[in-house]
């Protein structure tokens, strides 16, 4: 592996570096940043930006509009975008709207994808992934999974409910997960203003970085017509990896240049912050903090590019990308911890932007599966006697 970047790479970087801290990084403090993350208005000038820079749905293929990249290309790309929060709804490769990108370019049908996908590449619309459930549902197990979906004639009828569903709330299409009653799963397309679909609320949150928040939804009587089902009748779990597998690690990429801002505003505030006659960066208990945060970055970075190009040569499988998703989630907590502790009082208050990059990291353990399935996913390999590696 070269992980040398190739000069039309490091030209990438540089314009998505300077976008982000040009256009992105002073709108941070706008008033329609909520708890629920930014609102349609913020988002759509957001939108406005990355399309006038040409720089919009970059993992997305031309001929919908993106820029094709690959998967190392996407690792330099969404670090950079990562860097503010409001850098990957810019840039439209904000979850979960990218892998539902990703994964409607990769199965859906011709009219689908022109349905769909082709509006949610230009930013026109917003999605959502349906498939968490609350108790006895499906969550990091989903053979859980109860809702359910019944033919009935050319549609099928969706009953169940929904919850932790990222940016339900004025999402446009909605990506639903379903059973039938002899268990198989099966993806079906909705769109968010069908008879059948009631979102009961928002779910309040650490969080506040996704456009249209987390929200609790039902579906009673949903009919989805048969030309809806997303790829083939049966196979929901299957897609489901299609989907998830570079969802974690793009969730790494994005979280990585995240981290790294709360990084560069640590060490900036420990160079010019003077303690006991010196510089706070030089006493060897802040300085050894700051050292910790750049080897978990190097390690989690390393960790990135090395899936990336692996997924590239089509081969990554779903132990491998658990592998990244611990590394990174776990890493980049710490880079981000440390740092608050660094700014010790303006860490913890809204003075800087790392306060709310630490508050939407802790989900990032969670999102995705926590740690603790990737963990138990990654031992049974191990047990079976698996040798393989990433």
């Amino acid at each position: 592996m070269d992980f040398s970047l190739s000069p039309e790479l490091t030209e990438l970087q540089a314009r998505v570096r300077a976008f982000i801290a040009e256009e992105i990084v002073p709108m941070e403090r706008d008033p329609r940043c909520t708890p629920h993350g930014p609102n349609e208005a913020l988002r759509a000038e957001l939108i406005a930006k990355g399309r006038k820079a040409g720089l919009l749905s970059s993992h997305v293929s031309p001929e919908f509009g993106g820029l094709g990249l690959g998967h190392v290309a996407k690792a330099i790309f969404f670090e950079e975008a990562g860097y503010s929060p409001l850098g990957p709804v810019a840039l439209n490769i904000a979850a979960p709207d990218e892998g539902n990108m990703h994964l409607l370019e990769a199965i859906a049908t011709p009219d689908q994808k022109e349905r769909w996908l082709r509006p949610l590449a230009a930013g026109e619309i917003r999605s959502c992934f349906c498939m968490t459930e609350p108790p006895p549902g499906a969550g990091a197990d989903p053979a859980m999974l109860q809702t359910t979906a019944t033919r009935d004639g050319d549609d099928y009828v969706i009953d169940g409910r929904k919850w932790f569903i990222t940016g339900a709330e004025g999402a446009a299409v909605a990506i639903i997960m379903a059973k039938f009653a002899d268990g198989p799963a099966t993806m079906f397309l909705a769109d968010m203003s069908s008879a059948g679909i009631v979102i009961e609320r928002s779910m309040d949150s650490l969080d506040t970085c996704f456009p249209g928040g987390h929200g609790v939804v039902r579906f009673d009587g949903l009919r989805v017509p048969a030309a809806n089902v997303l790829g083939e009748p049966g196979e929901g779990f299957r897609y489901a990896q299609v989907r998830l597998s570079p969802a974690r690690l793009t969730h790494c990429m994005r979280w990585l240049g995240a981290a790294r801002r709360a990084h560069d505003v640590a060490s900036e505030y420990a160079r010019r912050r003077q303690a006991f006659g010196k510089a706070l960066g030089e006493h060897e208990g802040v300085g050894f903090m700051l050292a910790d945060n750049e080897m978990d970055l190097h390690v989690t970075r390393l960790a990135i590019w090395h899936c990336a190009w692996v997924l590239d040569q089509g081969v990554l499988g779903k132990h491998e990308s658990s592998i990244a998703k611990v590394v990174s989630s776990e890493a980049l907590w710490r880079v981000v911890d440390r740092s608050v502790q660094v700014l010790g009082g303006q860490g913890v208050t809204h003075e800087t932007v790392v306060a709310r990059i630490f508050a939407d990291m802790r989900a990032f353990r969670i999102y995705d599966g926590p740690s603790e399935v990737h963990r138990w996913s990654i031992a049974r390999r191990i047990l079976r006697g698996d040798k393989k590696h990433a």
